[in-house]
């Protein structure tokens, strides 16, 4: 990261989250388009979006990181590994992007620019799932790091692809990415009055996340010797 400015940082958070949810949302409407079979769908809605994180995070990771997501972020932020400004900047970048790539993915569908959804997704339940989504990945991207860092997009990618059907909210787990499904009224949408109970949740979850991961990844104290029970030979 250091060899590039933060222009082309912030350039890198943008287009990713771009692809990201141009990928989310386009998917999802291919998949509508193709089965009414809603089990089938968001398959089809899953293995790009756990596929095209494998792709961006590759790629771009060398460039900015690639957060792609502003609980990430804000996360980098509070580990002191990114300073209060540039985090900023990083979460405009991103959901910028994140709106620019619902408009790409409804400019090839033929579907209006921008179309807020109707799509309710809200309650205990869902929050909760966010929670554990976001705290999920928190959890992988840190000890992805710690232990395998070039294993970091696999990781990712597998986790959603997952967490798209262990949690019931089908796992957002990116404030980013929430808020532009706000603005399609397809598959993949949120109804814009949900968003805040996700955000939050997600917010919630990526903290635990981090305070539990500071933890256990922690350096342990050097194990004790063992006691001599025998006479050395």
């Amino acid at each position: 990261m250091d060899n590039f400015d933060r222009s082309r940082r912030l350039a890198a958070e943008a287009l990713g989250t771009g692809i990201l949810v141009a990928t989310v949302v386009g998917s999802g409407i291919m998949a509508e388009t193709l089965t009414k079979d809603v089990a089938l769908a968001l398959l089809c809605n899953t293995l790009p979006t756990g596929a095209i994180l494998v792709v961006l995070i590759t790629v771009l990771g060398p460039i900015s990181g690639a957060h792609l997501n502003p609980a990430v972020t804000l996360v980098f932020a509070g580990k002191r590994e990114l300073p209060v400004n540039e985090a900023a900047l990083y979460v405009i970048a991103q959901i910028a992007g994140g709106i620019a790539g619902t408009m790409a993915a409804h400019l090839m569908f033929g579907l209006p620019l921008l179309d807020l959804s109707t799509k309710v997704r809200t309650g205990g339940p869902q929050w909760f799932a966010e929670a554990v989504a976001a705290f999920g990945l928190v959890a992988t991207i840190l000890a992805g790091i710690r232990f395998q860092r070039t294993a970091v997009p696999w990781l990712v990618g597998l986790y959603i692809t997952a967490a798209y059907w262990f949690t019931a909210s089908t796992s957002f787990a990116n404030p980013a990415v929430a808020i532009a499904r706000s603005l399609t009224n397809t598959f993949s949408g949120i109804r814009p009055a949900d968003l805040p109970g996700f955000i939050l949740a997600e917010l919630c979850g990526a903290f635990a996340g981090l305070l539990l991961m500071n933890w256990l990844l922690g350096h342990s104290r050097a194990p004790a010797p063992l006691p001599i029970t025998e006479p050395l030979q």
